[in-house]
């Protein structure tokens, strides 16, 4: 059992080194740095449950890796890189996050949505500064419709929520 997680992690982290090659250009756009880390983390059972409970949001997962963005060793933001299904297509957004846990950036990376479903970056700017603490991040509430993209703004609005609460556990405490 221990070689096979062992094996398991050796693979997954060979898939992110190579997927951190891809990313890590953006986060050191954002985050005006070149010294990008990816720090891997396996949650525990409660772990996911208090994400669950702090978002509002499905967390069926259990291994998370946040980028770490660091200027002369102080950290000064957290990359996550979430993936997920918009009508049968793949849509991978990049969400950057301050050190007091709240909203820096959100950046599309990745989206197979027609032009007339797209999301623009006035609307991404929205959620600058939003926390999972302050803020209820609910699409319709605080966080406005795009007509034409609901299902594109309700993904990336609740996984906005989720990656706040993995944040708060693993680095807010």
């Amino acid at each position: 059992m221990k070689t096979r997680l062992i094996s398991l992690i050796s693979v997954l982290v060979l898939i992110f080194s190579f997927a951190f090659e891809n990313y890590e250009s953006e986060l050191k756009q954002i985050f005006q740095t070149e010294d990008i880390d990816v720090k891997i983390f396996i949650l525990k059972i409660e772990q996911v449950k208090e994400i669950e409970k702090l978002s509002g949001v499905s967390c069926n997962f259990r291994f998370v890796s946040f980028y770490i963005a660091k200027k002369k060793e102080k950290i000064i933001g957290y990359g996550y890189i979430d993936t997920h299904i918009i009508r049968g297509h793949p849509e991978i957004v990049l969400y950057a996050i301050n050190p007091s846990g709240e909203i820096e950036h959100i950046r599309i990376l990745h989206s197979e949505e027609p032009p007339e479903h797209s999301i623009d970056e006035k609307w991404l700017r929205i959620f600058k500064g939003k926390s999972i603490e302050k803020d209820q991040i609910r699409l319709r509430k605080d966080i406005p419709n795009i007509t034409g993209a609901t299902l594109s703004a309700k993904a990336i609005t609740d996984n906005a929520r989720k990656v706040l609460a993995i944040w708060k556990i693993l680095f807010g405490k």
